[in-house]
């Protein structure tokens, strides 16, 4: 059953009640929250006896040891806590939350060797990802931010604007965990053949979702029109998608339609080589690319990138949505109350590497 944000809220409630019967009595913690959370998590940390303060902190007062009067921490992604951070910020601290999935913000073999575990909430805003990528390649392929801003010109190009469709066309997710297996069942529905490369993915997943898993990414490019990114950023997938691999992309797909190359990528910025993705749309290998994340972010409005006709893009948007924010806070709050009650939390990201 898909609950509403106002459903979503109201369980707010239920947990601190729960918690209540089963005894919850965590001692009061500081808690900053720096960039930004729902109002009915803030609630819920408050109702349970800890203290929240919202506020941005700067990178100089962070690596000053800003974070030494403080038990928890809850960032999103403008917040980096790299090594010379966590170890300014003294024994106090004992739980660092990333109220969303990706922790490339933070160092988490820092924080496991000060004895912090980090906590994430990979769940959360997997739906709202699921359909942006999806919104990106429909868009791409079907030439809705290039129409639109035909028509702003007022220009009338109704036969500049032929597309293609996504049926009967390979799909290549790079990365097989919930977002990918969310997008691909749903280009599955409408037609289109999922191919994967997942290193970590025991084959009987892929069986089990109809899905092609290749065991070298190259040849993943060789058979996939289409290409979506759903993997982490770590020193293995830094410009896993270079120019080399884009020109190994066919451009024509299995039902004979000369469709093109087009790729998305609503995971993390540095995966794609954003110069070689620019030089791809430039001499033709790829017809379109979208992207949701970039190597550097805020990225500059001055980016050759975006000025290409064939890019579009979003401001780092994938969990941006009311479900999800709601989602976000309420799993990242519960975490890290878990954590400072002395439990553990089975979405801690570094539990592999504390003592």
């Amino acid at each position: 059953m898909r609950m509403s944000v106002s459903n979503i809220g109201a369980l707010f409630e239920l947990d601190l009640r729960f918690m209540t019967l089963l005894g919850w009595t965590a001692d009061m913690a500081r808690i900053a929250v720096t960039d930004g959370m729902a109002k009915d998590a803030v609630s819920l940390l408050e109702q349970s006896g800890h203290e929240v303060v919202l506020g941005t902190i700067s990178k100089g007062d962070l690596a000053q040891g800003a974070l030494s009067e403080f038990d928890a921490i809850v960032v999103r992604s403008a917040t980096k806590l790299p090594a010379e951070v966590i170890a300014a910020s003294g024994d106090r601290l004992s739980v660092i939350g990333r109220a969303g999935v990706g922790v490339d913000n933070i160092d988490i073999v820092a924080a496991a060797k000060a004895g912090i575990p980090v906590v994430n909430a990979p769940r959360a805003s997997t739906q709202s990802v699921v359909e942006l990528t999806m919104g990106h390649l429909l868009a791409s392929l079907r030439h809705i931010p290039r129409s639109d801003r035909s028509l702003r010109d007022g220009q009338w190009e109704k036969k500049a604007m032929k597309g293609t469709e996504l049926s009967g066309k390979n799909l290549g997710l790079i990365g097989f965990g919930r977002i990918a297996q969310g997008v691909g069942a749903i280009a599955q529905a409408l037609g289109m053949s999922i191919h994967t490369y997942d290193p970590y993915l025991p084959p009987k997943v892929a069986k089990i979702q109809n899905t092609t898993l290749h065991k070298n990414v190259d040849t993943l490019f060789s058979n996939c029109t289409h290409i979506s990114i759903h993997c982490n950023l770590n020193d293995e997938t830094h410009h896993l998608v270079n120019a080399e691999r884009l020109a190994l992309m066919p451009g024509r797909s299995n039902d004979g339609i000369a469709c093109g190359n087009h790729i998305v990528n609503c995971a993390r910025g540095g995966i794609i080589d954003e110069d070689a993705l620019l030089a791809a749309l430039e001499d033709g290998t790829l017809s379109s690319a979208a992207l949701d994340v970039f190597e550097i972010e805020p990225v500059p409005a001055s980016a050759p990138l975006l000025q290409h006709p064939h890019f579009h893009g979003t401001p780092h948007i994938g969990a941006a949505t009311m479900e999800a924010q709601a989602r976000v806070g309420r799993d990242i709050a519960l975490a890290i109350m878990k954590v400072l009650d002395g439990g553990v939390c089975d979405t801690t990201v570094n539990s592999h590497l504390l003592g």
